[in-house]
């Protein structure tokens, strides 16, 4: 049959690193078979379901290049997406269970079900239900209803035996239906329960594969009980490791951002991000700042190949050193036979290397588009920003080279540029201007500077050489102080060419202003 995988994700959150990375193994394995991918919004969790978390997934999604060929705003021949509005095929399956007996009625109040539980706590045997509140016709059914009882439906599981699925990841899987509990598909209510309806609304999608975390391993047997009392063939199962913490094989969690924010692992992205969300009004608790989920990365400006590169190297490798690809390469190679059980660590670090080298290649016009967003949102340009204002960025991120490393850093680079004076950095006005014998210098410069001609990089390099040269100094002890007081902070591309980018006027304009803090 075709190939046809899915992403199905509960709109109870923003995207989760783990979560982007099933959708991602998802959609390469349909594109290297010339499958279909399908995106499937499993909302049947009422209680938890946040609207306003829908867009922030189908934009991630989109952002990161994982395109869908039925769901949501695409649609397709097996709609409805939302695995909602399709409770009338789950209520048939539900009835369709209790008829040919592998589920039942269940009219068991929790209070009795506690009892079974502890008793057997108590007698140190697992828990398994009895069965004693059960109808298995109609006689019993309204007895039970006769004393006021509500009764739910439950998957009547075998007793003996066992379950074995040969899982493309984990190989030869075994379970024994002994420890099975009966679960619950189906509620009081007449609304079906999640095993019920992703085993069916897999059958009517037609999925071939479900490729799905490592979490969901556990569920395989009630799913897989359920897909075969209703006449389902069983789809192809691939279990994916575990996206563990930095160093660790525990699961990563968005709900632990404050300890992550303390981890050295996490220590540079975070506090790269922080400094970018400040300049754009992003406060640091936002939802969305929080590096364990898609949208951080979309916020500070990494770029979403280097994304989806970073997350197909969780569990899976081609060989044992190709890092980089291109769409085709990983498209082309990736095979569920190359993905390792084992927990893959999340590592910030590699994240980061790996966000570097792509950064690194972008042509400077790719950069430009990417970067002059942030400017705007950050008011440092108007929208549209004049043609004068996008080539002098232009010529900043020439100049910056490899010191952007996402594109939220031209922020810090391009500022001064764009504002008739640059905010004064306390804490480099003290060390580089409130020296003795600064003010002298930075006067004999403005002197030299005045004369430099043309105003380019080699001559005014050289123009600064001689300066030093004659006063037997070092060149530091002349181009930190220029800097501060052209940029108003110690970091940026090199001093020559902000001066170029400046030009002599206001470069002039701006060593003047300095001079009153200088010693």
């Amino acid at each position: 049959m075709p190939v046809r995988t899915r992403f199905a994700p509960s709109p109870t959150g923003y995207l989760h690193i783990g979560g982007v990375r099933t959708a991602l193994f998802n959609w390469l394995f349909a594109r290297r078979h010339g499958g279909a991918f399908i995106l499937r919004i499993d909302d049947t969790d009422v209680a938890r379901n946040v609207d306003e978390a829908l867009e922030p997934i189908l934009s991630g999604l989109r952002w990161l290049g994982i395109d869908w060929d039925e769901g949501p705003g695409v649609g397709g021949p097996h709609a409805p997406y939302f695995q909602s509005q399709r409770s009338e095929r789950h209520r048939a399956a539900a009835a369709k269970l209790v008829a040919s007996g592998h589920a039942y009625r269940d009219f068991a109040r929790p209070e009795e079900l506690d009892e079974e539980r502890k008793a057997a706590q108590t007698a140190g045997l697992p828990f398994l239900y009895s069965r004693r509140f059960a109808a298995f016709n109609e006689a019993d059914a309204a007895r039970f209803e006769a004393e006021g009882r509500q009764s739910v439906v439950r998957l009547k599981m075998p007793r003996e035996g066992s379950l074995v699925i040969d899982d493309a990841v984990r190989g030869r899987v075994e379970f024994a239906w002994e420890r099975e509990q009966d679960h619950v598909i189906q509620r009081a209510d007449g609304s079906c329960l999640y095993h019920l309806a992703s085993v069916v609304d897999d059958h009517d999608l037609e999925i071939s594969h479900v490729i799905r975390a490592e979490e969901h391993l556990s569920n395989t047997p009630r799913q897989a009980f359920i897909a075969v009392s209703l006449g389902y063939s069983l789809p192809a199962y691939a279990h994916l490791p575990l996206v563990a913490e930095p160093g660790s094989r525990t699961k990563l969690s968005k709900r632990k951002l404050a300890q992550y924010l303390k981890n050295s692992d996490f220590k540079q992205i975070s506090e790269h991000g922080t400094r970018i969300a400040e300049r754009i009004g992003l406060a640091p608790e936002a939802d969305t700042f929080n590096p364990v989920i898609v949208d951080f990365y979309r916020e500070v400006g990494y770029l979403p190949w280097a994304i989806d590169n970073y997350l197909a190297l969780l569990g899976w490798s081609y060989d044992d050193k190709t890092e980089f690809f291109s769409r085709e390469e990983l498209i082309a190679g990736f095979t569920l036979e190359r993905i390792n059980s084992s927990p893959a660590s999340f590592d910030p670090k590699k994240l980061w290397a790996v966000q570097d080298h792509y950064m690194h290649a972008l042509p400077t016009e790719e950069k430009l588009a990417l970067m002059l967003p942030f400017l705007i949102r950050a008011k440092l340009l108007a929208d549209p920003p004049p043609a004068a204002a996008v080539e002098t960025v232009r010529r900043v991120i020439e100049a910056s080279g490899d010191r952007l490393k996402v594109a939220g850093d031209i922020l810090g680079y391009a500022d001064f540029f764009l504002l008739d004076e640059p905010v004064m950095e306390e804490a480099a006005v003290k060390q580089r201007l409130a020296k003795p014998g600064v003010r002298p210098l930075l006067e004999q410069a403005a002197e030299r500077l005045r004369l430099v001609e043309p105003f380019a990089p080699p001559e005014l390099e050289a123009a600064c050489k001689q300066i030093v040269e004659s006063a037997g100094l070092k060149i530091g002890d002349l181009i930190h102080p220029i800097r501060v007081a052209v940029t108003g902070k110690t970091v940026g591309p090199g001093l020559y060419d902000c001066l170029a980018i400046l030009g002599r006027d206001q470069s002039l304009r701006r060593i003047e202003r300095a001079l009153p803090l200088c010693s």
